[in-house]
């Protein structure tokens, strides 16, 4: 029996980027198809697409049309287009309920908390504090929305809570942020595979199995 082909992926995306959503389910379909050939070690990396958010956070609507010069019909176009894309990878996206962006620098600081515990845990924090924002409209600041996402996880929301408290790991998750912005990472999701490879965008499952089976094969 031949030994697997090892795999490092660094997924660097934002809790608030509905292509990082997408990505995410489009990526784990993949590393489903690929294994157990390729095994696949998967580190989610911080990436805040609006860093300087106050923490009430903005209107949406009024957030994209000063951030990208777009109309409300436009943003509703976008939206629809978005949820079918969801829709087609099994990822729901209530966009009623999602009506104001918040800040997401603490929620980075838990998936490094959680990164620290395992890959199992980080992954599933990670899927519920997106299906919370997305699929529920929860804010991606709010720490008892954010310990909420924790639960769901079935991760302890007592150790999380002292991570949300003390300000644990900011200096990780901005170094980790300084990092990939130095790399050239100006967009998510970013898929770096063994450090080198880079996959840009929320791709389908086919486009990141044909990357992964590519890269496998050169090794």
């Amino acid at each position: 029996m031949s030994t697997p082909t090892q795999l490092d992926i660094d997924f660097v995306s934002d809790v608030a980027c509905p292509w990082c959503a997408i990505g995410l389910q489009g990526l784990l379909e993949a590393i489903a198809r690929v294994a157990p050939a390729i095994q696949v070690h998967l580190r989610f990396q911080p990436f805040e697409l609006n860093p300087g958010m106050p923490a009430e956070g903005e209107d949406l609507d009024a957030h994209l049309s000063r951030k990208y010069g777009t109309t409300p019909e436009q943003n509703a176009q976008a939206r629809a287009a978005i949820r079918a894309r969801g829709e087609a990878v099994g990822f729901h996206f209530d966009m009623d309920a999602r009506r104001r962006i918040h800040p997401t620098f603490d929620a980075h600081r838990l998936l490094h908390w959680a990164g620290d515990i395992g890959e199992a845990a980080q992954l599933a924090l990670k899927q519920a504090l997106l299906r919370a924002h997305f699929g529920s409209g929860r804010s991606t600041a709010r720490h008892s929305d954010l310990l909420d996402a924790v639960t769901v996880a079935g991760l302890d929301a007592t150790a999380a809570r002292h991570v949300l408290e003390q300000g644990l790991y900011a200096d990780e998750v901005r170094t980790a942020e300084a990092h990939f912005t130095q790399a050239g990472i100006r967009a998510v999701p970013s898929v770096i595979v063994n450090g080198r490879h880079l996959i840009q965008g929320g791709q389908p499952a086919e486009a990141y199995e044909q990357a992964l089976r590519q890269i496998a094969q050169a090794l």
